[in-house]
């Protein structure tokens, strides 16, 4: 930007200005001098007319009062306003203030703009230095500040003597808008930089500190504020955004000043009547008659000068405020909207009315968050005090609809500001909110954002437990609140909880009610007591309600974060917080150590309940233990727990016991020998038990249900506890590889004990893997592990033919698992010792794996109901298992351990299950096209070439592109389309490659002999057409070329073309007729000035490019999927085509493209079959607008698939893009590997999609202003 103009006084003293201006000059030399500015011709035309149109007189109800009406008047006789700025006459002599020794040439640059900018002095030191000039020289004074405003405004135009004497205001206004023709879009209250950041809260600062010198002398005295307000209403109505955005906020502030002013004349009018009053009341001898005449003056005064300040305000108000509230930039109606709410507030006798609220109201229906943010916050100053609520019944009663209904804004922050709007209206106007209005912000307590979920977590407490719970002494101060309002409060927190039936987790609840019932939440003592009670009327839910709620806020305490899928902006804790939270954790932990074997043993028999209480060890300071001497109270513990153990063989009580037990064996606890002591008393009696049972099932061919469940029950607590403690040592490989071995040999066994068993061979392997890791291991021990290992799979490979669907589940996940550990990514890291242990699955076992998917995954489920009931939640935890199956193998596909082209069967699912699985579908494309671009697309062909295939086999090539199955293949042909993304030149190869390919399928086979009909897979080629929009033009010519000599090795009717034929020309017809696609009620594509990439040099093309654009041969079906095995025939055919290929025109990268020579418009066939509507639980909000520039027409009807590969522009290894074996992020998958010197699970999972959004995610209603 040009540098703004700025010049010293010769004066030798150094003013707090000119020390501010010589900064300026010195320290930003890239600055304007004529600051930023906006186009001319950007400017907002359809608000221009909108301050003229509407006359004054269009709102009456807008006025002040009588008085202000009366004094609008008297100065109106003395000094008439110049509020319209259209049309004006000249200015008379009499409105100017004459200098005397101003030249009318030209106007020195001021300083007062580059002082106001800097902000490096005083700002009333700023404003006393200007109005000393101003003393001195009227004229050049207010003109230095009028071209302040103009150029804060950004424009580099100066209003000079000559133009303020002869020129109207619309003249000058209209002078300095030919002036404004800067190139960018900034000005100063919008430009970006440092230098920008603080001038408008200098700028506002100037004008209230101008008004609030001013207001003893000059204000009244001869000041010129009518001609300000008249400039800055013409500025308030151009159209120039620049002039209206600055403009509008100058006069809201000063409005702003002059409310002030207004105020403190009011109060100085009030004393003078009481002092006049008091001295009237004075006896005749005490009356002072001098005394009585001065309060006259001085109220006479002072009537005066609030009758002019009045009407100032008026004209500002009638003339800014009316037509700019509604203006077309939200930032303007946020600055109208805020200032008119501060005016309420300082000023409530003459702004607090129905005429001047309706404004607030209006506005809360904008469709612009910040302005419904500053409605909000503007009413919460209002409903704030308990005197001002009086005056605003009627203003409630029409609009609390509105502020009820803003509590499902569609943003977080204006949903904020209305529930802390309705806990002000609730505490200061009662009886005003129904039980309905109530009962809409109640589910918002479960909402996902937290800080929405506390304001109306507040607004409950307010309203349900506060009356009931809060106790206060006579003197009104709160004293510690009585056991019996503790217990009153958790009753009622109990009671909202489950009759209200919103959610099933209080957690949520507990986090929401945290930060203004966290003193009651927690009163541990009383959480205790009411559990411990024997006669506490509790149900049985209101019981494990309540242990839920102990356990959330004994967690909350400790880790002092919301639960999982609650989003806060918060990083972390202050100091502060964190020293509350350790005195918490300290204090929860003494009271409850002593108290958690009672409630052990009395909720032992219920697994419901005893598993959260197990969990409570996990917040515990458990060095308490020692430092306290409460051994004897962890004996009773490690008692309970054991029994606990022994009697439950449920899967939530078993890891919560092992989880306990191995946060108690630290070996840096003293403790640690008594509590390893008691781990292999436990595992002693577990292992016994299940030696004797499995002995007596391996000898004896039938076993009753007891000893079946007995046996199950066991191994499921073995399975458990060999998930976090390392039970190597006990060796229990060999006795469940025997009881699995025969239950694929004989089939005897019972499913209930087969799938635990399958769990504690899968661990025990891991745990060997681990101790193996941890050092140089011989090579005997590995090859014991690799021949254990290959076992295992071999047994996993027999289960995935079991009867059990339960069985082969299992053992798919874990033959998933443990192939994809023994991958050779085992050894990346400098682990190359564990070479040995890499195993490479088979052809029979991949191509099991593959069936198995297609049978269990692939599968259409029930439609849901409304969610609620169990038979929607057993479908919901089916599709994650389902879910998690499908991750599973695509991670098997993205790491190598399966051929790629297995990836074909999951691709050609991925339109018809999109809602299902369509993230991990994504993700598994977005991987493999990073890993190998070009087979990529050829497993894309190859997916259409397999549904083509299955779909001919089973209808025949007799009207078959008229089934809906084959324009659901048309929809996922476009889709495949769409993931190529708008790398255009990039992609070239690929496209023209699979083009090439296509075409030789759909000839492939000829037409049968002696018939006239079209080849058999012709069809083929609508599919193909999809394709066509991300070819080049070069491309389309000879793709058509080649398309015309493959169609001479077969006899075609020349009266008759095939329609598939017909279709394909028309997709690669050079030059598309604009007229038809206009015709068939599609828009045209805006037509925008690009680059074509002419430029591109020839020697750019890699040899690897080009040789993909030769012709290639089909790509081979992979033999290890289960398509393959259903294709009935091979494709045959190709030969005679192949033979001619020397002849064939070869398509290169080399040819040049011109950016006019692009594809326009796709076919109309393209939009012939429109997708199916996709879930609305998979998340599918997209951020790119555009893929391709000549296809805008495609993106409006498919804009959800356009964000597909957006970054697949990078190209690297697997381990480039961190495919490590244990990466981090989580594809609802877990690879369970344990640790040695931790003991508990570990968890690598690689990066496939998210999982099934949260279900407890709080579902909100968009509110659209």
């Amino acid at each position: 930007m040009p540098t703004l103009r700025s010049s010293s006084s010769p004066s030798s003293v150094s003013s707090p200005l000119q020390r501010a201006a010589g900064g300026v000059q010195r320290g930003m030399s890239a600055s304007s001098s004529s600051s930023v500015s906006v186009p001319y011709g950007e400017r907002d035309s359809d608000q221009a007319s909108q301050g003229d149109s509407d006359s004054l007189s269009a709102d009456e109800g807008s006025d002040f009062e009588d008085s202000l009406r009366h004094s609008v008047k008297k100065r109106a006789a003395k000094r008439p306003l110049k509020t319209t700025p259209v049309a004006k006459h000249p200015k008379k002599g009499s409105q100017m203030v004459h200098g005397h020794g101003q030249k009318d040439s030209e106007l020195p640059p001021s300083d007062l703009f580059d002082a106001v900018k800097a902000a490096k002095s005083d700002m009333q030191s700023l404003v006393d230095e200007w109005l000393d000039s101003y003393k001195q020289d009227q004229d050049a004074g207010f003109l230095e500040l009028i071209n302040f405003f103009i150029r804060s405004c950004g424009c580099k135009g100066n209003v000079t003597p000559e133009m303020f004497k002869k020129m109207s205001n619309s003249e000058i206004i209209r002078h300095l808008t030919e002036q404004f023709n800067e190139d960018s879009g900034d000005y100063p209250l919008t430009a970006p930089g440092p230098s920008w950041k603080k001038f408008q809260g200098s700028f506002c600062e100037f004008v209230k500190t101008l008004v609030y010198q001013c207001q003893y002398s000059l204000l009244y005295d001869g000041f010129p504020m009518d001609d300000l307000i008249s400039l800055l209403t013409g500025l308030s109505d151009s159209q120039v955004r620049a002039f209206r955005h600055t403009s509008t906020l100058a006069a809201m502030k000063l409005m702003t000043s002059l409310v002030g002013v207004a105020l403190q004349l009011s109060l100085h009018k009030d004393n003078n009547q009481r002092q006049y009053e008091a001295e009237r009341n004075k006896g005749p001898g005490q009356r002072a008659p001098e005394r009585l005449e001065s309060l006259l003056e001085k109220r006479k005064e002072l009537q005066e000068h609030q009758e002019e300040i009045e009407g100032m305000m008026n004209a500002l108000f009638r003339g800014v405020f009316v037509h700019r509230y509604r203006d077309v930039l939200p930032e303007i109606r946020a600055i109208c909207i805020e200032e008119i709410g501060s005016w309420m507030q300082s000023y409530s006798t003459s702004f607090l009315t129905d005429s001047y609220l309706k404004y607030i109201g209006w506005t809360l229906h904008d469709k612009h968050r910040e302005v419904r943010l500053k409605c909000l916050k503007a009413l919460k100053g209002l409903y704030g005090s308990r005197d001002l609520t009086a005056r605003l019944e009627l203003f409630t009663s029409r609009f609390k609809d509105r502020m009820v209904s803003m509590v499902m804004d569609r943003e977080y922050d204006v949903a904020v500001e209305a529930v802390k709007l309705l806990i002000l209206i609730l505490k200061n106007m009662e009886g005003v909110l129904t039980d309905a209005d109530c009962e809409s912000v109640y589910p918002v307590v479960y909402a996902s954002n937290r800080a929405l979920a506390s304001a109306a977590g507040e607004f409950l407490y307010w309203k349900l437990f506060y009356p009931e719970c809060e106790t206060r002494t006579a003197g009104g101060r709160q004293r510690r609140r009585s056991p019996r309002a503790q217990r009153t409060f958790f009753h009622l927190l109990l009671s909202f909880f489950v009759e209200s039936e919103l959610h099933d987790h209080a957690a949520y609840l507990v986090d929401s009610l945290w930060d203004c019932a966290a003193s009651q939440l927690k009163d541990w003592e009383s959480l205790t007591s009411l559990l411990l009670e024997k006669d506490q009327n509790l149900g049985d839910v209101q019981e494990s309600t309540l242990i839920e709620i102990l356990v959330s806020s004994v967690r909350q305490a400790s880790e002092g974060h919301p639960p999982v899928g609650r989003i806060t902006g918060r990083k972390g804790l202050t100091p502060k917080e964190r020293k509350i939270q350790a005195d918490d954790k300290v204090k929860l932990t003494e009271h409850l150590i002593p108290l958690l074997p009672q409630l052990l043993a009395k909720f032992s028999a219920d697994a419901e309940k005893v598993a959260p209480l197990l969990q409570l060890l996990s917040y515990f300071d458990l060095n308490i233990y020692c430092t306290r001497r409460l051994e004897k109270h962890l004996e009773l513990f490690l008692q309970q727990l054991q029994e606990v153990v022994v009697k439950h063989a449920e899967p939530a009580v078993l890891e919560a016991g092992a989880h306990a037990l191995y946060l108690l064996c630290n070996p840096e606890f003293t403790f640690f020998g008594r509590v390893d002591f008691a781990r292999s008393q436990l595992v002693d009696l577990l292992t016994d038990r299940f030696q004797q049972e499995l002995e007596e099932l391996l000898q004896s061919s039938f076993l009753d249900e007891d000893e079946v469940y007995s046996l199950a029950a066991t191994l499921k607590r073995l399975s458990a506890f060999y998930n976090a403690h390392d039970l190597s040592r006990w060796e229990l490989y060999e006795p469940c590889y025997r009881l699995l071995r025969k239950a694929v040999d004989t089939g005897e066994v019972p499913h209930q004990v087969i799938l635990p068993a399958l769990t504690l061979v899968y661990f025990s392997i891991l745990w060997t893997l681990t101790h193996l890791s941890g050092s140089g291991a011989s090579q005997k021990h590995l090859l014991s592990l690799k021949g254990r290992m290959v076992a295992f799979c071999e047994l996993c490979q027999s289960c995935l033919s079991d009867v059990d669907s339960d069985i082969q589940e299992q053992a798919f996940v874990l033959l998933s698992d443990l192939l994809l550990i023994f991958s050779p990514q085992m050894i990346v890291g400098g682990r190359d010792f564990l070479r040995p242990l890499v195993f490479f699955p088979e052809a029979t076992l991949q191509s099991e794996l593959a069936s198995f998917l297609m049978d269990h995954v692939f599968i259409q489920p029930g439609e849901l109901g409304s969610g609620h009931s169990q038979e929607d939640h057993l479908q919901i935890e089916q599709l994650h298992q389902r879910r998690r199956l499908l991750a599973g193998f695509c991670k098997l596909l993205l790491y190598g351990v399966l051929e790629m082209d297995a990836a074909s069967d999951v691709f050609k699912h991925y339109n018809k299950f999109y809602n299902d699985y369509g993230d991990i579908i994504k993700e598994t494309l977005t991987r493999a096209r990073q890993i190998d671009r070009s087979h990529c697309s050829r497993i894309l062909l190859l997916s259409l070439k397999q549904l083509y295939t299955e779909l001919l086999q089973e209808q025949g090539p007799q009207g078959l592109n008229e089934l809906p199955a084959f324009s659901e293949m048309r929809d996922l042909a476009r889709r495949f389309a769409l993931s190529f993304g708008p790398q255009q030149l990039q992609n070239r190869d690929l496209v023209v490659t699979l083009h090439k390919e296509g075409i030789k399928f759909s000839l492939s086979e000829p037409p049968p002999a002696g018939s006239s009909g079209q080849p058999p897979n012709l069809a083929f080629l609508e599919l193909l057409s999809e394709f066509s929009p991300r070819l080049f033009h070069q491309d389309k010519q000879l793709l058509l070329s080649y398309l015309e000599k493959c169609l001479q090795r077969v006899s075609q009717s020349p009266d008759c073309p095939w329609g598939p034929v017909t279709t394909y020309r028309h997709s690669l017809s050079p030059v598309e007729n604009t007229a038809e696609a206009s015709s068939q009620g599609y828009p045209r594509s805006k037509k925008r000035r690009t680059e074509g990439p002419s430029r591109q040099p020839r020697g750019d093309a890699s040899s690897s490019q080009e040789e993909s654009l030769q012709l290639n041969s089909i790509p081979p079906s992979p033999t290890l999927t289960s398509t393959a095995v259903k294709r009935a025939q091979p494709l045959r055919g190709l030969e005679e085509v192949e033979e001619e290929g020397s002849s064939e025109p070869e398509l290169t990268q080399g040819q040049p493209l011109s950016g006019n020579q692009r594809s326009r418009f796709s076919s109309p066939q393209h939009f012939r079959t429109l997708l199916n509507p996709s879930g609305p639980g998979l998340g599918t909000r997209l951020t790119r607008l555009s893929l391709m520039e000549e296809d805008e027409e495609e993106l409006e009807s498919h804009n959800e698939l356009s964000e597909e590969w957006q970054d697949t522009d990078k190209h690297s290894s697997p381990s480039e893009h961190g495919l490590d074996l244990l990466d981090s992020t989580e594809l609802n998958l877990e690879v369970s590997v344990p640790t040695q010197d931790c003991g508990r699970q570990f968890r690598g999972v690689v990066s496939l999609g998210g999982v099934v959004g949260n279900l407890c995610r709080c579902s909100r209603r968009k509110d659209r202003p």
